[in-house]
């Protein structure tokens, strides 16, 4: 059986050679398997891409994806879908941190209890800072809410996939990709197998605040409509308190002559203002998404490829 490991990677010189090294340790380890590794440099501006370089040269399974364009990991690992052949599809980090010696023991429960997919689901992060785990955090509760992802299974980048629930993924071409949105609309069979996160082998996290909000926005816009429907149920309990406050102050008027001050309606007029440029920001994030996804907006654009033969093409 063929299994398909899938990586992006982006300031990974370092790291590198390890992870791949520790992946074919690894399917050498069990009779009837076999690896391809697919390692997508998303324009990284160090010299990740002459690393995946000299690892196509050292090893005849693994594949080079160089993206002319920096795109993020999500969009990174899209393009990596697209050049698997695996019966199995597994993803997973550059840094080191996903602990791949487990990828047999998440092939073997998939097969026990007939999942789909499985994911790692970490009862040890390791060494993170609070900002990460915050955003951790928040990613959890926006898939929960409005992803509705069911309670009794965990996502993860680090899974395993049999192939026809990435070709169904793959089917997604628009530019703004979101893995766990794309999971969860394909299928709800997904199991977990607990383990353990390493600490990373070489640098820092690539994820700052800006690429976390970018994140959040591409889950909550690319998948649901639910935060349109937030914004309209807020709009209708506004009004509903809008007109109470109307009757409250006409009542208070006729019977104290009581008159809201020039404070209070400024202050009512700048929330509700601040209220209502929060909701045309969001619609006009979907519209824009729209424009973008109408006027053909590349997922990616691949600059190069190298295959297992260690032949570069270009434009793929």
């Amino acid at each position: 059986m063929l299994i398909s490991f899938v990586i992006p990677c982006y300031r990974s010189v370092d790291t590198l050679p390890s992870v791949v090294q520790d992946i074919q340790d690894l399917v050498n380890s069990r009779d009837g398997y076999e690896a391809e590794i697919i390692l997508v440099n998303d324009c990284s501006p160090d010299d990740t891409f002459g690393c995946i370089r000299k690892l196509t040269e050292q090893y005849d399974n693994v594949i080079g994806i160089d993206i002319a364009k920096n795109r993020g990991q999500q969009n990174a690992m899209m393009a990596g879908f697209h050049y698997t052949s695996g019966d199995l599809i597994v993803g997973c980090d550059d840094d080191g941190q996903t602990p791949v010696e487990t990828v047999f023991q998440m092939i073997d429960h998939l097969d026990e209890g007939d999942y789909d997919v499985v994911c790692a689901k970490y009862r040890d992060r390791g060494h993170r800072s609070l900002f990460r785990r915050l955003g951790t955090w928040a990613d959890r509760k926006m898939v929960k809410v409005f992803l509705e992802k069911p309670d009794e299974f965990n996502t993860a980048i680090y899974f395993v996939a049999r192939r026809f629930v990435i070709e169904e993924i793959m089917k997604y071409s628009n530019p703004y990709p979101y893995w766990t949105g794309l999971l969860l609309r394909t299928t709800h069979n997904i199991g977990n197998v607990e383990t353990v996160q390493k600490d990373r082998l070489a640098g820092t996290s690539n994820y700052n605040f800006r690429k976390l909000i970018s994140l959040w926005i591409n889950g909550l816009t690319s998948c649901s409509v639910k935060p349109l429907r937030f914004a309209a149920l807020l709009g209708a309990l506004l009004a509903i308190a809008g007109f109470i406050i109307i009757i409250v102050l006409v009542i208070m008027k006729l019977v104290s002559g009581f008159s809201m001050g020039w404070t209070s309606i400024i202050a009512t007029n700048i929330l509700i203002g601040g209220l209502i440029m929060l909701m045309l920001g969001m619609i006009g994030e979907y519209i824009g998404r729209i424009y973008l996804s109408m006027n053909k907006e590349p997922q990616y654009v691949i600059r190069r490829v190298i295959d297992r033969k260690n032949r570069e093409a270009e434009g793929e």
